[in-house]
């Protein structure tokens, strides 16, 4: 989570002058190709509502000439298939401000006995924001990945078993036996 768009310097969430909250995904091009995350982007917002400020527009930054050229194509045929007009913009990365850590990973911050565990394992603040294990967990709250996706990679994160029970039920819904579900929880 953070800041870009626009031409400040070192923005914050209460000075973004021109800024646009966003995201910066990091992938590999081996694992993932640039096409399929345009694919998850569109599948993942509501590219026809206007917005209602720059702080919140909907919009893909790209870095070099293939990547607009790639969201451009990607833009005009989800509005070919749709037959609407789109409100997503394709513009330019300049800069990209990572936000405060109190406003990085809300899920997670939103489920203090989780959020409670992962600072007793990260007890540097950067280190939490920047940990995959805790990335990985913030998504799985928000209801990204499958339930037996976690359930495979759930011993990996540091959590305790509690922990593990806290996260399968938030994420997997109800009571979820760990004793036959999860390696390692038996």
């Amino acid at each position: 989570m953070g800041y870009t768009g626009g031409n400040s310097r070192d923005p914050d969430y209460y000075n973004l002058e021109n800024h646009s909250e966003a995201i910066e995904v990091e992938y590999d091009p081996e694992l993932i190709s640039y096409k399929d995350l345009l694919r998850i982007f569109w599948d993942s917002h509501d590219p026809f509502t206007p917005t209602f400020s720059r702080q919140y527009q909907t919009a893909v930054f790209y870095h070099d000439d293939n990547q607009k050229k790639l969201a451009e194509e990607s833009k005009e045929s989800m509005a070919a298939m749709e037959e609407k007009r789109l409100y997503t913009e394709i513009r330019p990365l300049n800069q990209f401000y990572s936000a405060e850590n109190y406003h990085q990973k809300y899920m997670l911050r939103s489920n203090p006995a989780l959020m409670e565990e992962f600072k007793e394992l990260y007890s540097d603040s950067n280190d939490l924001v920047s940990s995959t294990a805790v990335a990985r967990v913030n998504g799985y709250l928000g209801g990204n990945g499958s339930c037996d996706q976690l359930k495979s990679e759930i011993t990996d994160y540091g959590l305790s078993k509690q922990g593990m029970e806290i996260l399968l039920k938030a994420a997997c819904g109800g009571n979820v036996d760990m004793s036959c579900s999860v390696k390692g929880c038996s």
